[in-house]
């Protein structure tokens, strides 16, 4: 789950990193009166779940309490790849002697959570990792033991050559480290960690991901979730206990179990298509389910074939089969649907299919291939 930046500024607060004031505004007249509470050069910035805000003209810096007005009038409603902004942060604007990018997340390759930290804050790190390997610094972390001072240590040195910056260098890392533990964080980065010319050293951009398994025993950041920044898709899916990514593709997948919706998407693209979404019906699936799998597949215009592949173990093939046929009857249905059922009642299923004038699959590699073929026809 992603949260907006000045969320992630809060979270960042409770931990103790320091963090310019600032409040959210969702209109014009909003944005001046906090523009004049803070008093002198404020910034403006686009509260949306993507990077590039700037370069979208998403972040602009005020003079004056009416030209934050202004500019929240121009930010308010535009749309920064493809997300509308329906309210914007203001904050005082602060002057920078030196930038610097600090972010732990989490290593797949490890299985630990990882730091990543540069002197050259402000860019995108892809951008230093492609122009200037040499200037990132990784740090694993073994999550029996936490991050050890140590490590925090020489994070902060690899940052700074002064001894009062690598202090509240080390400091900030460690508070960094104990927010993203705190709040089942994937990703907690600040980009740009700045310098003052007094030496002051402040996180003046956030940028938070939470583990969306753990807010079960996170009430207070679960509250965070922000529905109208997030596509309608998605929270439909939850709503149904589905595991629903969009993607690119024209081929939209229902699958049951998570590895094999991963290798049937290899497939799809090993035949030469493009998978649409990832979709988990789940392994105790009911009709129910299949139908809202469905009607989100179906809602998405990029889609051309629908893929089931279901390997029937927990979950009954005939369960499935008797919700692709219930969601006909509910849902005018005109992309074509192409499915394979394996497994526990696979006989029940191809027979109720059967009657219903559908037709399946045993084999995952035809059915893929197949659904590619209609795809790419359509």
């Amino acid at each position: 789950m992603d949260i907006h930046e000045y969320q992630a500024k809060e979270l960042f607060t409770q931990a103790g990193i320091p963090v310019p004031p600032g409040e959210v505004a969702r209109t014009p007249d909003e944005a001046e009166s906090i523009a004049r509470k803070l008093g002198g050069k404020v910034v403006v910035k686009a509260q949306v779940h993507t990077g590039g805000r700037g370069k979208a003209g998403g972040v602009k810096l005020a003079d004056s309490p009416e030209e934050a007005r202004a500019h929240a009038s121009a930010i308010l409603g535009m749309e920064i790849k493809g997300l509308e902004v329906a309210r914007v942060l203001v904050t005082p604007a602060v002057d920078i002697e030196s930038e610097a990018y600090v972010a732990v997340l989490v290593d797949r390759e490890s299985q630990a959570p990882m730091f990543m930290v540069s002197p050259e804050g402000g860019v995108d790190i892809e951008q230093v990792a492609e122009e200037t390997p040499d200037a990132i610094r990784k740090q694993r972390v073994d999550p029996r033991y936490g991050l050890l001072p140590h490590q925090a240590y020489q994070l902060a040195e690899f940052l700074y050559e002064d001894p009062k910056l690598q202090k509240q260098a080390t400091a900030i890392v460690t508070q960094l480290f104990d927010a993203f533990s705190r709040n089942a964080c994937s990703l907690a980065e600040i980009n740009p960690l700045i310098v003052t010319p007094a030496g002051e050293m402040k996180a003046i951009d956030a940028k938070v991901s939470i583990d969306e398994n753990a807010l079960f025993r996170l009430p207070a950041v679960r509250e965070y979730r922000d529905l109208d920044a997030e596509p309608e898709s998605e929270t439909q899916a939850r709503e149904a206990d589905l595991s629903y990514v969009k993607l690119d593709g024209n081929v939209g997948c229902c699958v049951n179990g998570a590895g094999l919706a991963m290798a049937t998407m290899d497939l799809v693209k090993y035949y030469g298509g493009e998978p649409a979404n990832f979709l988990d019906i789940g392994g105790s699936s009911n009709p129910d389910k299949v139908v809202a799998a469905l009607r989100i597949i179906t809602e998405d215009p990029s889609v051309k074939a629908i893929l089931f592949n279901i390997f029937g173990g927990i979950t009954r093939c005939d369960d499935v089969a008797n919700g692709i046929v219930e969601a006909t009857r509910r849902i005018d249905i005109e992309t074509p649907i192409v499915i394979r059922l394996t497994g526990t009642n696979e006989e029940e299923a191809l027979a109720i299919l059967s009657e219903a004038g559908f037709s399946a699959y045993t084999s995952m590699d035809d059915v893929v291939e197949k659904a590619v073929q209609l795809a790419a026809q359509a």
